[in-house]
């Protein structure tokens, strides 16, 4: 129940879930995706359907590259939910604001695509998970 986005203090997130958010254990199982070959580690993050419709023109060039675990985006919004707790509105802030931002960040991966693109954001996502 609820928007598909959210804030910080969102009564939906357990404790244990706002730990587990919080040091981005509830990653972990992503890397089974990886393995499988479903996503791969550096890619745009996969999105709500129906944000992709909000933006579907923006969205046709990021969804024919496969989804991963990290980006420029990720990096950017690594703490999302408690920017979120600025919008009354929590769904209409990111639909608005931080959407749109994230897509121009994927696009920006999109225009720089290579080997060395992936190692520094593999690079800069390692160096964000330390304390």
């Amino acid at each position: 129940m609820g928007p598909s986005v959210t804030k910080g203090c969102d009564p939906r997130i357990t404790t244990i879930g706002k730990f587990l958010r919080k040091t981005k254990l509830d990653e972990l199982p992503q890397l089974l995706n990886v393995l499988k070959g479903d996503i791969s580690i550096v890619g745009p993050r996969p999105e709500v359907e129906k944000y992709v419709q909000l933006f579907k023109d923006e969205y046709k060039p990021i969804l024919s590259i496969r989804p991963g675990i990290t980006d420029y985006a990720t990096l950017e919004y690594r703490d999302e939910q408690e920017i979120l707790n600025h919008y009354t509105d929590t769904e209409t802030g990111y639909i608005e604001e931080i959407l749109p931002a994230k897509i121009k960040l994927y696009e920006k991966y999109l225009g720089e695509i290579s080997l060395m693109t992936d190692l520094k954001i593999i690079f800069k996502t390692l160096l964000r998970l330390l304390p």
